[in-house]
């Protein structure tokens, strides 16, 4: 139990007061106000928490608890004790994670295997090793009946020239030749065009990315790192 204990806990990111507020119940105006002039925070929705007292407010940086009077912030992995321990947390960013890839699908750099029977997203850099480790196996993925879709995530952020590289992957005449060329450790040719690197980007820090390559599976679940292609298509099975 104090193992489990230490678990739950050592998850706070913060608790600390925001201005306290005289309202019974959660004053979501006055909650996004705090947030966003305080904090910087950009709030997209707050809903009721699997804990009394706390509202639960997913932000561009990830997913919060806010009291109810808006006086403590926490970030937090939240366990079900009845229910065996259910992450709560994680059922929350699992939906995040499905709605948020879906929603940039037609703009991803898509491997699709010929005969498809799963497909994840994946957060990637032009000049992360790892990365280029998983692409190298991007053949057997596609055997394996499993498309790809690639998410950009320029470590070095937007204000980079990794971010420019990205962009002009994502712009070139063929993306897939482009981003398999860039990965190989060629230079990349100068292209411009409306694109969605810098919202993937985004996507990526709000679902809690913070490296590369990220995996996001079919049930909204994320692998955090590099994954060979056999385990992972047994990972795909396992959750079907």
């Amino acid at each position: 139990m104090k193992a489990v204990k230490k678990v739950v806990l050592a998850s706070v990111l913060a608790a600390g007061s925001l201005l306290g507020m005289s309202a019974q119940a959660a004053d979501e105006a006055a909650i996004r106000d705090k947030l966003t002039s305080m904090l910087g925070l950009d709030v997209e929705t707050i809903a009721d928490s699997p804990v009394s007292g706390l509202v639960q407010v997913s932000t561009n940086r990830g997913l919060f608890y806010v009291s109810e009077n808006g006086q403590y912030l926490l970030q937090a992995r939240v366990f079900n004790i009845d229910e065996e321990m259910r992450n709560e947390t994680e059922l929350a960013l699992s939906g995040m994670r499905k709605e948020g890839v879906a929603s940039m699908a037609s703009s991803s750099i898509t491997f699709k295997a010929k005969n498809e029977k799963h497909e994840i997203s994946v957060f990637t850099d032009i000049t992360c090793g790892y990365c280029r480790k998983f692409h190298n196996e991007i053949d057997e993925l596609n055997n394996a009946g499993i498309t790809v879709h690639y998410l950009a995530f320029p470590r070095s952020g937007l204000n980079s020239q990794n971010y420019e590289d990205m962009v002009s992957v994502w712009c070139a005449k063929d993306p897939q030749k482009a981003l398999t060329k860039a990965k190989a450790g060629s230079d990349v040719a100068s292209a411009s065009c409306k694109n969605k690197v810098a919202e993937q980007y985004m996507l990526g820090q709000k679902l809690g990315v913070n490296g590369t390559p990220n995996i996001v599976l079919p049930d909204g679940s994320l692998i955090p790192g590099y994954q060979p292609a056999a385990l992972l298509a047994k990972a795909l099975e396992d959750i079907e």
